[in-house]
């Protein structure tokens, strides 16, 4: 079964996932998380990547991305697969770490990025076995810093959500949103057993299908100059329009 075809385009936002294989430990002590913040630290210098928010689990992660230069994959490349070296020599281990290829769900900035930040934040607690009794005792994820609890890294970006917030008491307000729990809307579309890709509404969705249709054009006008073979021009197309190779080639 082909993979899914990432949605990237300059200025998206983005809900990044990704667990250990065989659901197993990623994280196994302070050093290891401080790695991992390390190299999130890395891929916002040298990749222009904006962390919104992040919350390391146990087996897995959350982040909450913003990506001026449409190069996402570029980014993970970097997150998980420098973690994964480092993770490995400090194990004394070696070979694969996560279960696959990182999860990504493009995401509405207007109507759900608040909202996800909320989520992403309330992760210690809504497993089925709380990770901590108080979110600010979780000292791996943004949520202390969010709340000026914990000094904010250099490279965490909470200023977008204070502003849409839109209170003069950030911290505090911010604090109070958190408690509120996780709405109704979010609740339901990360219940789905297949996530979908994109967390919008139908007006975003047709906008990304836009997007993603634009970008690929283009992709075929570079390719045509540069005079590829025919089969990667049908391949193209197909992708394109959405068919099946074998439709085009009589």
């Amino acid at each position: 079964m082909p993979r899914p075809q990432r949605i990237e385009y300059e200025g998206a936002f983005h809900h990044v996932m990704n667990c250990g294989q065989n659901r197993k430990a990623i994280f196994h002590n302070d050093a290891y998380f401080n790695a991992f913040l390390e190299t999130l630290q890395e891929a916002s210098q040298r990749f222009d990547a904006v962390i919104h928010a992040y919350c390391l689990m146990t087996n897995h992660y959350h982040l909450l991305i913003e990506t001026p230069k449409a190069n996402l994959s570029r980014i993970m490349r970097h997150v998980n697969g420098v973690y994964t070296q480092r993770h490995n020599r400090m194990r004394g281990t070696d070979g694969i770490l996560f279960r696959g290829r990182f999860k990504s769900i493009l995401v509405d900035e207007d109507a759900y990025l608040l909202q996800l930040s909320r989520y992403i934040h309330r992760n210690p607690v809504e497993t089925k076995k709380p990770l901590v009794s108080q979110l600010v005792d979780y000292t791996w994820s943004s949520y202390p810093a969010y709340i000026n609890k914990l000094k904010c890294p250099g490279w965490l970006h909470r200023e977008k959500t204070y502003q849409m917030l839109g209170l003069k008491k950030k911290y505090q307000g911010y604090q109070a949103y958190v408690a509120q729990g996780v709405d109704e809307d979010i609740l339901r579309f990360y219940s789905k057993g297949n996530i979908l890709s994109v967390l919008g509404d139908r007006e975003f969705r047709e906008t990304v299908r836009q997007e993603c249709e634009d970008t690929d054009l283009n992709k075929l006008r570079t390719a045509l100059q540069d005079r590829p073979s025919g089969n990667e021009i049908v391949r193209l197309v197909a992708r394109i329009y959405s068919v099946k190779t074998d439709s085009i080639i009589i």
